[in-house]
C-alpha cells in the first residue's frame, strides 16, 4: 500500500516546486525576508485585495477612524450598524497601515523600530480590532460573509512571512476542494439533461482546471499571463454554452433550459469568487450544491409527470 503524502512535503513536479495540503498539489513560491519592508508590502497587498472583494464603500481612509468609530458607536438598528461596523473595520485596516508604513521610513533613516515600540502596540491592536469587527463584512455578492480573507492582514503581522505563506496553501488547497465540489455538482445535473448533453462536462472540467491553476498563482508570477487569459476564456466557452431545444419546444423545455442556464451562471460565479479570493466560501458553496440537488430533483419529476 501506498503511504499517506504527510502535509507540507515538498517536491519538484514537471519542474514547478510543489506542495502538498489535503490532496492537492499547490506551486509554492519562494516567501521573503522576514523584514519590517516585506512585512508592510505584503499588509499593504492583502489590504487591496481585501477591499477588493468585499462589499463597496469600506474603503475608510485612516485619518477618519474616530469618525467611523463615532458612527458606529452611535448606530441603533441593526442593519444599519451592521455597515457601520464593516466600514469601522476598514478604516481600522488602513489605520494600521498608515502605521506601519511610517514605521519602515522610519527604519529606513536607520531608527531601530522594536517589537514592543508603542506604535507596533497600536498596529496590532487597530488590526485585531478589524478582524473582530470581520464577522460584518460581506463578500461583494453579498451571499455571505469572508472572514478568512479578512483575517489575513491581521496574520501577516502576527506570524512571521515563511509560516504566513504556508497557512496560505492550506487555504488554496480548501478553496481547490471547493472549485472541484461546485464542478462535480453542475457535472452531476447538467449531464443527466438532454438538452445539455455530455459536452457540457469538459467545458466545465476545463473552468474547474483554470480556476485551479489561478488560484494558486500569484500576480507577479510570469505565468500570469497565460493562466488569467485561460482562465477568462474558459468562463466565456461555460457562458456560451446553450442547451439544444428542439423546433417547437414545450413551455416546460424552455423553462427548464432558461433555469438551467441560470444556474449555471451562478456557480461560473461562484467559482470566480472563491478562485479570485483564494479562500473557500463554505455557505455559498453548501447552498449552490442544494440547489444543483433542487433543480436535478425538479427536472427528474417534470420527466416522470410527462412519460406518466
Amino acid at each position: 500500500m501506498n503511504e499517506p503524502i504527510a502535509l507540507g512535503t515538498r517536491r519538484k513536479i514537471d519542474g514547478a516546486d510543489r506542495v502538498y495540503y489535503y490532496g492537492y498539489w499547490i506551486k509554492a513560491y519562494s516567501p521573503p525576508a522576514n523584514t519590517l519592508e516585506a512585512k508592510k508590502r505584503l499588509i499593504e497587498g492583502l489590504t487591496r485585495r481585501l477591499f477588493n472583494h468585499v462589499e463597496h464603500g469600506l474603503n475608510i481612509p485612516g485619518r477618519r477612524l474616530e469618525e467611523a468609530r463615532a458612527a458606529y458607536d452611535a448606530a441603533t438598528e441593526p442593519q444599519l450598524k451592521r455597515v457601520k461596523g464593516a466600514m469601522l473595520a476598514g478604516a481600522l485596516f488602513n489605520r494600521a497601515t498608515d502605521i506601519f508604513t511610517k514605521l519602515v521610513e522610519l527604519q529606513a533613516m536607520g531608527i531601530e523600530i522594536q517589537t514592543d515600540n508603542e506604535l507596533m502596540r497600536e498596529c496590532g491592536q487597530c488590526l485585531q480590532e478589524a478582524l473582530t469587527l470581520g464577522k460584518l463584512v460581506r463578500h461583494r455578492s453579498g451571499d455571505e460573509g469572508i472572514d478568512e480573507l479578512w483575517g489575513e492582514p491581521f496574520k501577516a503581522f502576527t506570524m512571521p512571512i515563511d509560516a504566513f505563506y504556508e497557512s496560505r496553501y492550506v487555504k488554496i488547497a480548501m478553496t481547490m476542494r471547493d472549485i472541484d465540489r461546485l464542478t462535480e455538482a453542475m457535472i452531476g445535473v447538467f449531464t443527466r439533461l438532454e438538452m445539455f448533453g455530455d459536452k457540457i462536462e469538459p467545458i466545465l472540467q476545463d473552468y474547474a482546471d483554470a480556476a485551479k491553476i489561478k488560484c494558486e498563482t500569484l500576480r507577479t508570477d510570469p505565468a500570469i499571463f497565460d493562466v488569467w487569459s485561460r482562465f477568462v476564456v474558459a468562463a466565456e466557452k461555460v457562458e456560451e454554452y446553450l442547451p439544444e431545444l428542439q423546433p417547437g419546444a414545450a413551455d416546460v423545455d424552455l423553462r427548464e433550459a432558461s433555469e438551467g442556464k441560470a444556474l449555471i451562471e451562478k456557480g461560473i460565479d461562484l467559482i470566480s469568487y472563491v478562485t479570485r479570493a483564494r479562500v473557500p466560501m463554505p455557505k455559498s458553496t453548501r447552498d449552490y450544491i442544494e440547489r444543483c440537488a433542487s433543480f436535478r430533483q425538479e427536472a427528474e419529476s417534470r420527466r416522470q409527470s410527462c412519460e406518466g
